[in-house]
């Protein structure tokens, strides 16, 4: 049930003395033509609460009374969306949005406060229009990020994705009809696809410090920086991230309970994320991303000599009269506590730089796991469900970044089957000319 809160009049006259504004109390008031009329009204809003306007403006009495009838006489939904700004209905999403990842909502809440809000914050759920959403992005797209260059298309593409989730909700409470952030015309997002690390690449590295954004290392490299890290008490890590393309999360939460040496499987269950330097656990990035991968006699051997020195370094703490946590991760910490995600990047990092190898991240790894399967001849399907993606379009386009090896075999075939064609070609026309040879003496 609406309830009404009256019409009033004011104007903008200010007190001599203070300054400030008379509004309701100015003696003028009563002249005719003085200060203008204001309708107060509240009513039910869409998400079960109670919304309180104020609209003023109004020539007349009349005029405000209208308005306010006119108000009353909406929907629920239109006069939610009518008084809700932006920033009101970003904020109410985000609080509201419970099932979703603390990554991804550290994600949201950063594009929402530095980009939305300053840029589109103010208008209202009902008058928001692409138009409004395109200049906001063209301002946003002149705008700098932390290093001082223009933010990226990527960057505006995950800004535009943020919204939209938040328009589609508001669409799907009634509130608008339509998302105008769909219609939103963005630059051109180009994804980078990893390179692999060549001779030619490595000597202008070296030379100008230039380097791809997403770049891998050919088996040769990989190999050279497995050999040297093979006294690392992460060792074990770093080869299963490099041959079965783990993430750095689910490397960080695996558990023993996760692996069956005995089966030579080893099952995906969790992962370990940071926002900001805070350690959230939970199920892997999707669905898919819970799989079992398996494992061949090598990993499983190499799994095997890291629960060795695991037990050695429990026993040597304890008889030390230090304190062990039985944790249950495969990759601890030398008193048993769990890993800090964002230290295996910077012990990764440090690793490949003091043995002088090309930079790569240690996401990279995984982009080269799944190019060295690929090579090794594995099905792309398998890839797919090896790394875990919900797409095999994701495995073809980003990861499997062909190296060499296999992109030389495929010239060759293809060579070869032109030339057993051209072969072939060239022995049926001289048995034809054989047989259209006339005879001679």
């Amino acid at each position: 049930m609406a309830k009404t809160d009256g019409v009033f009049k004011r104007c903008g006259c200010k007190d001599t003395l203070t300054g400030r504004r008379l509004d309701r109390a100015c003696p003028r008031l009563a002249e005719r033509g003085h200060g203008s009329w204001y309708f107060r009204c509240s009513a039910s809003n869409a998400l079960g609460g109670r919304e309180r306007v104020r609209h003023g403006g109004y020539q007349s009495r009349a005029a405000a009374v209208r308005a306010r009838e006119e108000w009353l006489a909406r929907t629920v939904e239109e006069r939610t969306a009518g008084s809700w700004t932006l920033e009101r209905w970003l904020r109410y999403w985000l609080s509201a949005h419970t099932a979703i990842r603390p990554t991804t909502r550290s994600s949201h809440t950063g594009y929402i406060e530095q980009f939305l809000i300053p840029h589109l914050g103010k208008v209202r759920l009902a008058e928001l229009t692409s138009r409004h959403l395109n200049a906001a992005f063209t301002e946003i797209g002149k705008t700098h990020n932390r290093f001082g260059r223009p933010h990226s298309p990527c960057t505006l593409a995950h800004v535009r994705a943020t919204l939209r989730a938040a328009l589609d909700a508001a669409v799907r409470e009634g509130l608008i009809a339509d998302n105008p952030a769909r219609r939103v015309e963005l630059p051109t997002r180009v994804r980078p696809h990893a390179v692999v690390w060549s001779r030619p690449r490595i000597a202008e590295w070296r030379a100008t410090g230039a380097r791809p954004a997403v770049a891998v290392w050919p088996a040769a490299l990989l190999a050279r920086f497995l050999t040297h890290v093979k006294t690392d008490r992460l060792f074990a890590l770093w080869w299963l991230i490099a041959l079965r393309g783990l993430r750095r999360g689910e490397a960080a939460g695996l558990r023993w309970a996760d692996l069956d040496l005995d089966r030579a499987e080893m099952t995906i269950a969790r992962a370990r994320t940071s926002v900001g330097y805070q350690v959230h656990e939970g199920p892997p990035k999707s669905a898919a991303g819970t799989r079992t991968v398996a494992l061949d006699k090598w990993t499983v051997a190499i799994l095997r000599g890291h629960d060795q020195q695991q037990r050695a370094e429990r026993a040597m703490a304890i008889a030390a009269g230090q304190r062990w946590h039985e944790s249950g991760y495969v990759f601890t910490r030398t008193d048993g506590s769990p890993l800090h995600p964002d230290y295996l990047s910077h012990r990764f990092g440090k690793l490949a730089a003091r043995h002088g190898l090309p930079p790569v991240r240690l996401h990279d790894l995984r982009h080269g796991a799944a190019s060295l399967a690929y090579t090794a001849g594995a099905e792309l399907k398998t890839v797919q469900d090896q790394l875990g993606h919900a797409s095999i379009v994701i495995t073809a386009d980003v990861y499997t970044s062909v190296l060499p090896q296999t992109q030389h075999r495929a010239a060759a075939a293809t060579a070869r089957l032109v030339l057993d064609a051209t072969a072939k070609l060239r022995g049926k026309l001289k048995r034809k000319r054989r047989r259209n040879r006339p005879d001679t003496p």
